[in-house]
């Protein structure tokens, strides 16, 4: 569909995106490594004190600036908007990490236009990274533009993945170890980081069985804008498939085709 924004408004918009990324990161910091307040969700994954102050900073900052806009929030899920456009927000991906003090968690942030991914930031506060992108602006890391790798093998390839054991419970136990095998090395860099490598070019594929729209939403624009593939396992571009690979496009069609000759039991 026609977005509603042109590339002046767009830039504004992105720059108000990183800006308020960044704020919310500052938040995380103040309880990184402090063992702050954690609870367990029903799904095994974590929420700490953390999580909801980044959210609650992030919410108010968009109803300030876009009160017309609609925001969808990990941990306090959706408001609707009357504008057309929906912001979608994850406080901490990656929270397993910043309960263990490793600081390989972001900060997410996208807008939708309807039904079309326009913009996304990922910043990592304890690293002191942020990566962000629009539709036809370019894929920025710390400022300066960013690209994905040229490696065209996948025997010259570096794959990554959250967690090597999350693959069989969803039916990819098969296709990651082929992918992985194949690869030049594997490393467990994973979350939003993972992709993070993909487009910035220091990793060439990154790999993950299970994907909330939360967790993809800012990742499509930053991977596609750097010159990357971002989709489910099945090759479709899209956030909301379950699941997700990143590849830095020179590499997707082997990948994907070693997906469909190896698949078993993947999800429609």
């Amino acid at each position: 569909m026609q977005v509603s924004l042109d590339g002046k408004q767009l830039q504004s918009v992105l720059d108000f995106a990183v800006a308020v990324a960044r704020g919310a990161g500052e938040i995380t910091l103040k309880y990184f490594r402090k063992t702050p307040e954690t609870k367990t969700k029903a799904d095994g994954s974590f929420i700490t004190v953390a999580d909801r102050e980044a959210e609650a900073y992030i919410r108010a900052s968009i109803n300030a600036r876009y009160p017309e806009d609609g925001v969808l929030g990990e941990e306090t899920g959706e408001s609707a908007g009357q504008s057309g456009r929906r912001w979608i927000v994850d406080p901490i991906d990656g929270t397993f990490s910043f309960v263990h003090g490793v600081p390989l968690y972001g900060v997410l942030i996208a807008l939708e236009d309807g039904d079309q991914p326009l913009l996304g930031v990922v910043d990592l506060p304890a690293l002191g990274e942020t990566i962000y992108a629009a539709r036809g602006l370019g894929s920025y890391f710390n400022g300066e533009l960013c690209r994905v790798s040229g490696t065209s093998s996948l025997s010259e390839a570096l794959v990554v993945a959250t967690d090597v054991e999350s693959f069989e419970p969803y039916g990819f136990g098969a296709v990651a170890a082929t992918l992985q095998s194949g690869a030049k090395a594997t490393r467990t860099w994973g979350d939003c980081y993972g992709h993070v490598l993909v487009a910035t070019g220091r990793a060439d594929v990154m790999l993950d069985p299970i994907m909330n729209i939360w967790d993809c939403a800012a990742l499509l624009p930053i991977v596609e804008e750097a010159g990357g593939t971002f989709t489910d396992w099945q090759g479709r571009r899209t956030i909301a498939g379950g699941n997700a690979i990143s590849t830095n496009g020179s590499l997707f069609e082997t990948v994907m085709k070693m997906v469909a000759e190896g698949r078993e039991n993947v999800p429609a």
